[in-house]
């Protein structure tokens, strides 16, 4: 008998987007979306829902930046089913927001639903 992990739901290298040139293309050809909280850049992908972070130095001190990636992947494991398919999605903090886990979730998950009903430009792969 193999032992299965509690939590199926993990954060693996697959959902991750770890490219530079990813990130350039996403920032240059993605759509935006924004509130008050998150700033969302993205763009279709024949791959599955796929999430990178971006998080300026001016957000604060180490700890605040690294709670915030935390929060931001937190909230995109729990949300990766509710989350439009084939999205490369790169979420970044407003300035003077502050990281919290449930608030993260309801905005990534309207801000990428936003994304999805405008007609987003395709990812080149490579």
């Amino acid at each position: 008998m193999r032992c299965e992990p509690v939590n199926r739901n993990r954060f693996s290298r697959q959902k991750r987007l770890v490219r530079t040139a990813d990130f350039q293309s996403i920032f240059r050809d993605g759509q935006v979306a924004t509130d008050s909280l998150l700033v969302v850049h993205a763009l279709t992908s024949i791959q599955p829902t796929r999430l990178g972070i971006s998080i300026s130095r001016r957000t604060g001190c180490a700890v605040v930046r690294n709670r915030w990636k935390r929060c931001i992947r937190e909230a995109f494991r729990l949300n990766y089913r509710c989350l439009p398919d084939n999205l490369v999605l790169v979420v970044r903090p407003r300035k003077g927001a502050r990281p919290n886990v449930s608030a993260i979730s309801s905005s990534l998950v309207k801000l990428t639903k936003q994304l999805s009903r405008r007609g987003l430009s395709q990812l080149p792969e490579n």
